[in-house]
């Protein structure tokens, strides 16, 4: 294996890490994972500063509203930023003991920026986002919109 494919590996392996530590609810293993600067954008746009932050937020929801979840998904890419830096992404989300695997209103899709530490890697950033595909155009759907965008132009005279 060469270098590129070794690391690839080794960055795939820390993500799926994460996801290990969120099955157990250790809110400890899970921020270690992310370096001590790291920027961890949640699904609704709040952003966690730093790896304290990320462990005692994760602490709270682990011990409440995501107890007993894991993660499923894919890890669907990773792209070498240079020789010490990376970017993966993935899709998936949290799911609930009685849940087969993520909802339709769950699914979301991550990204995670990778840099070089020491021997391995860390994530120095973080974005996860819900996948709200807007409706195609041509659509009755997009048709609304459109339709309700023109009116609400013209009633702000434009």
């Amino acid at each position: 294996m060469h270098h590129g494919d070794e690391d690839e590996a080794e960055i795939r392996d820390h993500v799926l890490r994460t996801w290990e530590a969120w099955g157990r609810g250790d809110a400890r293993a899970y921020a270690a994972l992310f370096a001590p600067e790291v920027d961890y954008v949640a699904f609704d746009g709040s952003i966690a500063r730093g790896r304290a932050e990320v462990e005692r937020s994760h602490a709270e929801l682990f011990a409440s509203v995501l107890r007993g979840t894991c993660l499923r998904g894919e890890i669907t890419d990773v792209r070498r930023l240079g020789a010490e830096a990376a970017v993966a992404h993935a899709i998936g989300g949290a799911v609930w003991p009685w849940q087969r695997g993520v909802s339709a209103e769950r699914l979301s899709r991550q990204t995670y920026v990778l840099v070089r530490e020491g021997e391995g890697w860390t994530i120095a950033a973080f974005h996860n986002t819900r996948v709200r595909p807007t409706p195609p155009p041509g659509s009755l759907g997009f048709k609304l919109f459109a339709w309700f965008v023109a009116l609400r132009l013209r009633l702000a005279g434009r």
